[in-house]
Order: C-alpha cells, then sequence, then structure tokens
C-alpha cells in the first residue's frame, strides 16, 4: 500500500479544476469522491459522464509506489505472486462493500460520505497493487490497454452487439 495524505490520495481533494473532454475547464465536483464530469457520449440524453482527473498519471502512480517500496525495502515481498494475492485480497475487501446491498446504481446513492471514502480507499489499493503487478511483470499497462481494446472492439464490433450482454462467441455472422 501507498503512505497517501488522506484526502488527496483517495482523490477527494476538491481545490483542482476539471478538465473535460473537450478541453474546458470545469471545476463541478461529486460529493464525497473528487470526480469529473464530462459531455456524455450516451446518446445525447443531456447526462453529463465522469471523468478522471488527469493527475497523477498511471506512471506517477507506479513511481510513488515503488519509491514506497523502496523505501521500506520491501521489493523482496513484492514479487508477481505476491502482489497477485494481495490484488485478489483487495478485490475481496471492493466486493464486502457491496455484498449485501443488492443492485447499486451508477453514482451510489444512499452511500454515505464514509462509506465512499472507504470504497476510495479499497479501489486505490487494487489500483496500486495493479499498477506494482504490471511494473514486475514488465507489462506498460496505458499501452496494454489499449492494445486489448482495439482487440475488444473486433471482437465486440458496434453494429453487432449493440445493446446485448451476449459473449463474442455467442453472436452469429
Amino acid at each position: 500500500m501507498m503512505a497517501t495524505n488522506g484526502k488527496d490520495a483517495c482523490g477527494q481533494n476538491g481545490d483542482d479544476p476539471s478538465v473535460s473532454l473537450n478541453g474546458g475547464n470545469d471545476t463541478s465536483h461529486s460529493s464525497a469522491v473528487n470526480g469529473k464530469k464530462a459531455p456524455s457520449r450516451n446518446g445525447g440524453t443531456g447526462e453529463e459522464r465522469f471523468t478522471f482527473s488527469p493527475q497523477p498519471t498511471m506512471e506517477d502512480i507506479r513511481r510513488l509506489q515503488a519509491e514506497f517500496t523502496d523505501e521500506r525495502d520491501w521489493n523482496q515481498f513484492h514479487q508477481p505472486r505476491n502482489l497477485l494475492l494481495a490484488l485478489v485480497g483487495e478485490v475481496g475487501e471492493v466486493s464486502e462493500l457491496f455484498q449485501w446491498r443488492g443492485e447499486v446504481a451508477e453514482g451510489l446513492p444512499g452511500w454515505t460520505d464514509s462509506e465512499r471514502e472507504h470504497l476510495a480507499h479499497e479501489l486505490s489499493d487494487v489500483m496500486i497493487y495493479l499498477v506494482e503487478l504490471a511494473e514486475k511483470c514488465r507489462v506498460d499497462l496505458p499501452r496494454a490497454v489499449l492494445r486489448k481494446m482495439a482487440l475488444n472492439r473486433e471482437k465486440y464490433p458496434a453494429s453487432k452487439v449493440h445493446g446485448s450482454a451476449k459473449k463474442y462467441t455467442e453472436y452469429e455472422d
């Protein structure tokens, strides 16, 4: 896990301006977790879509975690298998937050600020371990995501799968 200063690390610092998809500044923030809103790309319904803060970058997160681990001489414990098991454990902690709630709507209506902050902490742990695992396995995660998205576009062409949750092997040509 990474040493943090509380609100900033959980994405709860409301002081920095957000960046929208159209390049303009937007200083609106969500209630508990500092998210940004950008124009929707979902059919022009007028809804705004959540976006992440531009900082820190994934490389910043990798570097911060590497420094944190180095300062504590923990690399001996942070090998790929160990990191994977820690990642699975953290995903389990996220799962516990949703376990008895039934379906949870986007935006987490009905969740308290404390519950949202707890979720932000657990999701941060998942991200930290994922980024460190990618580093130890020498996977350039941002580029891997771009390649995987390209493959997904081929497997799930919008014209064929729009509005359906079937697996790509279930679609007929």
